[in-house]
């Protein structure tokens, strides 16, 4: 009898456990399974020195090519929105691990346009005033041939130390199809098949 409770015991435990969600079989449109992954490694490795319970508050930057350390507007690769997807959905990941995200593009009024309404800017007159953050979440894109590497860094903001660091691959086809020719802001492409 007593075998048969550790059995039911270690079964019911084992139920309990939560599995990663299986990977997407098409890389298209799947950029939040490859975001999420790159942001359990990165809270995972904060949470193994810093208390999980903390209300610890993060603003997240755009993630940027390593060789320049900023935006590249001109920069034509199937992944030149990743650094700005990246900043978006590591708000979204670490919201949903119970974390405090501050949106610095925040303005101080709703900005009513002809088209639109926002409160977001990237015009420092209209934001708000920056307010207290203990860590900032960023990180780098190396390009490769068929995707990039992204290094993902939590750096404490008063001591400038990188607290978690994570990296992953992601593949150049989370936003477009391979194709033979496309355009793409404008420009066309051609680009021959790998055989």
């Amino acid at each position: 009898m007593k075998q048969l409770s550790i059995v039911m015991l270690c079964l019911t435990l084992l139920a309990c456990s939560s599995s990663p969600p299986v990977p997407p079989v098409d890389e298209l449109g799947n950029i939040e399974w490859h975001t999420y992954e790159l942001a359990e490694e990165l809270f995972e490795n904060f949470e193994a020195k810093y208390a999980a319970g903390h209300n610890y508050s993060y603003a997240v930057a755009t993630f940027v090519p390593v060789a320049t350390l900023k935006y590249q507007p001109e920069q034509q690769h199937p992944l030149m929105l990743l650094g700005h997807q990246l900043e978006q959905g590591m708000i979204s990941e670490a919201s949903r691990r119970g974390y405090i995200p501050q949106d610095f593009k925040v303005t101080n009024d709703i900005i009513i346009e002809t088209q639109a309404d926002r409160v977001l800017s990237r015009n420092v007159d209209d934001l708000a005033a920056t307010q207290r953050v203990d860590f900032y979440i960023s990180g780098t894109i190396v390009e490769q041939a068929s995707g990039a590497i992204v290094n993902a860094r939590i750096i404490q903001v008063d001591n400038k130390a990188v607290v978690a660091a994570a990296t992953k691959f992601f593949p150049d086809n989370l936003f477009w199809r391979e194709q033979k020719v496309t355009t793409r802001n404008g420009m066309l492409y051609r680009q021959d098949a790998l055989e």
